[in-house]
């Protein structure tokens, strides 16, 4: 993957750059074969630093069964999971109850295959591709914490532990300028 030209590398040929993602962590995302690799027991790798608009770029990859995701400003998630056991597949909004929580469509390879997600939140406002297809459209995130209120305007972005063993490789995050 080449890396647009203003994003910030926070993962590249498995090098982890300290102050991007929480070190405590570490231990339980340890990179193997240039890929951060999680058995499926311990704590979340969140960001260091609070993100507003972002788009990020990441690769995933997921065992048979397997369930996770990516928080998006602290709050729960687009969905990764095993599309033989979820045939909606990957990417949505899964804990959304007002607006869209699932995808679009089925983008996902086959379990045990690299995946792209190219993620982008302006506002309330989501959009979320898979392996190139677009799979959530415009779509308000709602505040998994606070269903009364709107989605917080910042938060850590959050490689979830949710007791699957699973591999994230290639992350890449640029700020969006609000206007």
């Amino acid at each position: 993957m080449r890396r647009p030209a203003s994003h910030k590398i926070l993962v590249l040929l498995g090098l982890v750059l300290f102050g991007a993602f929480c070190v405590l962590a570490f231990r339980e995302f340890p990179v193997v074969g240039g890929a951060l690799a999680f058995d499926g027991k311990g704590h979340s790798l969140c960001t260091g630093k609070d993100y507003g608009d972002f788009e990020m770029y990441v690769d995933w990859k997921i065992q048979p069964g397997g369930d996770s995701g990516i928080y998006l400003r602290g709050s729960p998630q687009v969905q990764i999971w095993d599309p033989t056991s979820h045939r909606e597949g990957s990417g949505g909004l899964y804990n959304n109850r007002k607006n869209p929580s699932k995808p679009l469509k089925c983008a996902d390879n086959p379990t045990g295959q690299w995946n792209r997600f190219r993620i982008g939140m302006v506002g309330e406002r989501v959009w979320v591709w898979l392996n190139g297809e677009l799979v959530v459209n415009n779509v308000v995130m709602e505040n998994y914490w606070q269903r009364d209120r709107p989605i917080y305007p910042t938060g850590q972005i959050e490689l979830q532990s949710h007791g699957s063993k699973l591999w994230f490789r290639n992350i890449y995050i640029r700020e969006v300028p609000r206007k």
